[in-house]
């Protein structure tokens, strides 16, 4: 999720196509947070780790 929301982010910026900045900024951001909580072990959905 963290992969795709950065590059929908790029796409969006480089194509200037504002819905696909956004779209990537959202993923990027739940992304960076899935992330963040399954490494400190914080069980997300029932599971240890977010991949």
């Amino acid at each position: 999720m963290f992969i795709l929301g950065v590059i929908l982010l790029l796409l969006g910026l480089f194509l200037h196509i504002p819905i696909l900045t956004i779209i990537g900024a959202v993923l990027l951001v739940v992304g960076a947070v899935l992330f963040i909580l399954g490494s400190v072990g914080k069980p997300v959905a029932g599971r240890r780790h977010y991949w």
